[in-house]
């Protein structure tokens, strides 16, 4: 099931929750049902989108057995193993390997920043324990450290790690990394932020990690395919309302978790999943619903549109 380099588009799936201990599976049929249908190349659950972190470990293994069932191998399924705890980190990626997932994810562990020989270290640790490949994921907003492209070029080597899942918005970065992994075309090289994707494939990387795909697989999968194939004037049209999406559903307040309220609040309009966030955090209230709502029915995006 699993391309190197894997290219397309693979959403980072909400997880949709009826409260802190219960999936809200009837909404997550939904979702991975209208993700494989919009043309995804895979799924990627317990990511930063998914609220990995705010998720009880039985809730995160019943996610990973109830997506794998769902999916029933029509896409590579991605699993998020990212913890402090080298050993709660195993623990997912063996019901990961079990259910039947494809690959694994791992952004550094938080809270002590490792420095950059503790993290080849440590992901060599990871790597060569683990029942499946793995991405490693840079996501320096959220566990203050870059994964330093020469550390991504030497954790390359390990024939474990496949691929690099990058958060940073930096295109410089990527740009590096680009630059240091020429010679080796199996390795994947994938873009978070959904504004940057289409410049991303352009400049020779594989695809794309956009949350808003949870929202509008169809439109993602059009703009990473107009950019493979260098149709700029078809790009030019869909990154427009790419962006229209960005501005207008994920900075409602002033809230750090303001994109993932966003997306599930706009999933529940359109009637796909409950928007239930997990504890610490709490679904947008009325007023900002509206606002969802409205901004919602301003895009206008449909299918037949592409």
């Amino acid at each position: 099931m699993l391309t190197k380099p894997l290219r397309g588009i693979i959403p980072p799936a909400i997880t949709p929750m009826i409260d802190n201990d219960t999936l809200d599976i009837i909404g997550l049929e939904k979702l991975l049902n209208r993700m494989i249908q919009g043309g995804v190349s895979g799924v990627f659950i317990l990511g930063t989108s998914g609220e990995a972190q705010n998720i009880s470990y039985n809730v995160r293994k019943e996610l990973i057995k109830e997506t794998c069932r769902i999916v029933a191998r029509r896409v590579p399924v991605l699993v998020g193993i990212t913890d402090t705890s080298f050993s709660e980190s195993l623990s997912l990626a063996a019901s990961a390997a079990h259910y039947g997932a494809d690959a694994l994810v791992a952004a550094p562990p938080y809270y002590f920043a490792p420095g950059q020989a503790e993290l080849i270290q440590y992901y060599n640790d990871l790597a060569n324990q683990l029942p499946l490949p793995l991405f490693l994921y840079n996501m320096p907003s959220h566990v203050k450290v870059m994964i330093e492209p020469e550390t991504v070029l030497s954790l390359s080597k390990n024939p474990n790690i496949i691929g690099l899942k990058d958060s940073s918005a930096n295109g410089v970065y990527f740009q590096k990394l680009i630059y240091l992994l020429k010679d080796d075309p199996e390795f994947t090289l994938l873009c978070g932020p959904e504004e940057m994707t289409a410049e991303v494939v352009l400049m020779g990387g594989h695809g794309g990690v956009n949350g808003g795909a949870n929202l509008f697989p169809d439109l993602y999968v059009a703009l990473y395919n107009a950019a493979a194939c260098k149709d700029f004037e078809k790009l030019a049209e869909l990154q427009s309302q790419v962006l229209k999406i960005s501005l207008s559903l994920y900075n409602i307040g002033k809230y750090a978790s303001s994109y993932i309220k966003g997306v599930k609040t706009a999933l529940n309009l359109m009637g796909v999943c409950s928007d239930y966030m997990g504890e610490p955090f709490h679904k947008f209230k009325d007023a900002e619903r509206e606002i969802i709502r409205k901004n919602l029915m301003d895009l206008n995006i449909k299918s037949d549109d592409l």
